[in-house]
Order: structure tokens, then C-alpha cells, then sequence
């Protein structure tokens, strides 16, 4: 893998984006903290009410990326082994053979992730932080690069259930995104009675380019004094009056990836504070439980993180670069 002049890396960033907004319309935050999550190497989840336009989003960076695509509808009876694989004996060799599982693809669309079971939920937790699955106790590495954008149905949506915390905190970003305006359903409207605007995308990059793209990322500087910046706001979700649950070390890590695909779409292979701002609520807030005296007070998380990074002094503009 190559390292990219951070010039050239925000060109090819805005290449993809262009092609994904061609098709995912009004959402254009949405689909760039997408994009930083897969620079970033991680998973994203997606919560909201069906129909709109998660799958769309979904295929268009698949097609965008020249990416390998599955879509796995999780219901009740999805088992398992439909994720990861199983083995199976073989009658003409005499041998067991492993048959690949839906996960063996380089972007995998969990689609309604929360009607399943908890111990299919589970399945996904090593893939997710491995990029590998473990069937009868041999492990299978996943293709590069590979990204898991999972979507669920908001809680007490007939038929959902809960994920655990442990899973949760798996996924690098949580979004949320929303009914499109009214001049976006238009234009949504005007595209579709046509050809599908899908049919019509081109790829961006290639699977290398992207692999290079996600090795400049991590490859962008982070001062020590933006690394307690981190950590700051990491403890003060740990200490804070209304959160029972704060935020993990993973979260931290979670947030610092995130800032450095920030700084590289913006041009720059540094990290600055305003890249942590940015992205704070959607790596953070999903990864808190709040007490029973928030809920009462009608307190959400992101007002809580707001709070937190307006009492966070920032570190001094002195020294980012490297």
C-alpha cells in the first residue's frame, strides 16, 4: 500500500462523494461520515424507520468503491453460521470443506440488524473487530478492505430488540438519516421515474486506491496534546452526573481514526481539534447509557456531549503538524 499526498486524497475524496450524492440525494453529511468511517477502517450503523434510503446508500458506495456487496435480511431464523460459514462433509474427498458465509465480502449491508437473535448479533462481533470468523475452531481471514454498515429500526419498532453494549461499541459511528426535505423527495421522485440513477454510477477508485486511501488515513499525524483531548472528553463521559455508562478506550481509539479520515478529507495530514468536534456525537453517542435522571429530565446524548465539549477547553493552536 501506498502513502497519498494528502492533496491528492481529499481530490479522490471528493470524487467518491460526488458519485454517491448522484444517486443518495439531501444527504450529503450523512454520506461524507460514511465515507470517513470506511477511511477510518471502521463499521457504521445506521438507525431509522425503513424506506429511507439506507440500501440505496449502501449499494452506491459498494459501486463507487468497486466494492464486493452482500445484503444479508436479519430476521429471527437467521442462523449463525449464514453469517460466518460452516463446514460441511464432503462424501467424494472424505473431507470436511468450509462453505463462506455471507460476511466474505468486502461490503457487507446487515440490514436490520436488531430483529435477530442475540447470539446471530454475536456472530458479528469478531468479524467486526478481527476481519476474520472462527468456524469450528479454524479462522478465516475476511477480504481487503471490508466494512459493515448495519442497519436497525428504532427501539420499540414491532419485533426489535436491543443490541448488547459489547456490540454497540463495535461499530465506529452510529447515524441517523432522516426523512429527506421536501425539495430532496422531488428530486428523489424525478430521478426514479426514469432509468435507476444506480445503473448509472461509475467507481471512483479501485479496491487498491481505496486500500491506500485507508493507510494515508492512518498515517495522519496526531499531537500528544490532541491525543488528552481525547482522552478528556473520553473521562469526562466516565464522570459525568447523567451518564451511567461511559465512554470506552475504544471509544477513544474509535474517535482518534475518525478525526485523522476528518483531517484527510479536509486536505490536511494533521489533526486539528475542529476534526474531533465534527464527529464526536455520531462516534460517542451511541456508546453511552445515560441514568434514569437524564431520561426523566428528556436529556439526550448529544446534548450531554455538547455540554461536555463546551466545558473541554481546547488544546492551544501551537503545534498539530508534524
Amino acid at each position: 500500500m501506498n502513502i497519498i499526498p494528502a492533496n491528492e486524497a481529499a481530490q479522490a475524496v471528493q470524487e467518491i462523494l460526488h458519485e454517491v450524492q448522484s444517486v443518495v440525494v439531501g444527504k450529503d453529511q450523512i454520506i461524507l461520515k460514511v465515507l470517513l468511517a470506511i477511511l477510518a477502517r471502521g463499521h457504521v450503523l445506521l438507525e431509522d424507520m425503513p424506506g429511507v434510503g439506507k440500501t440505496t446508500l449502501a449499494l452506491a458506495f459498494a459501486k463507487t468503491l468497486d466494492l464486493e456487496y452482500h445484503r444479508l435480511q436479519f430476521t429471527p431464523d437467521v442462523l449463525p453460521s449464514d453469517v460466518t460459514g460452516f463446514t460441511v462433509y464432503q462424501k467424494s474427498t472424505g473431507q470436511m470443506e468450509f462453505k463462506r458465509g455471507v460476511a466474505f465480502c468486502n461490503l457487507l449491508l446487515a440490514d436490520e440488524i436488531n430483529r435477530t437473535s442475540p447470539k446471530t448479533q454475536s456472530a458479528l462481533l469478531e468479524l467486526m473487530e478481527e476481519s476474520a470468523v472462527t468456524v469450528d475452531g479454524v479462522t478465516y481471514p475476511l477480504p481487503n478492505p471490508f466494512t459493515v454498515l448495519a442497519t436497525q429500526n428504532p427501539t420499540g419498532s414491532v419485533g426489535t430488540q436491543m443490541l448488547p453494549e459489547s456490540q454497540l461499541d463495535r461499530f465506529m459511528l452510529c447515524l441517523h438519516m432522516g426523512y429527506p426535505d421536501l425539495d430532496s423527495e422531488v428530486s428523489i421522485m424525478q430521478a426514479r421515474s426514469g432509468d435507476n440513477p444506480l445503473d448509472h454510477i461509475r467507481s471512483a477508485v479501485t479496491q487498491f486506491e481505496l486500500m491506500d486511501l485507508q493507510e494515508t488515513a492512518a498515517q495522519v499525524y496526531v499531537d500528544e496534546t490532541i491525543l488528552h483531548y481525547i482522552a478528556e472528553l473520553s473521562g469526562a463521559t466516565r464522570s459525568h452526573a447523567l451518564i451511567r455508562l461511559g465512554v470506552s478506550p475504544r471509544g477513544s481509539l474509535a474517535l482518534c481514526a475518525a478525526a485523522k479520515a476528518a483531517a484527510l478529507v479536509r486536505g490536511r495530514d494533521y489533526v486539528i481539534p475542529d476534526d474531533i468536534r465534527v464527529i464526536l456525537n455520531e462516534t460517542f453517542g451511541h456508546r453511552l447509557l445515560l441514568t434514569p435522571r437524564a431520561k426523566a429530565e428528556k436529556r439526550t446524548a448529544e446534548q450531554i456531549l455538547n455540554e461536555i465539549l463546551d466545558k473541554t477547553p481546547e488544546p492551544p493552536l501551537t503545534r498539530y503538524r508534524t
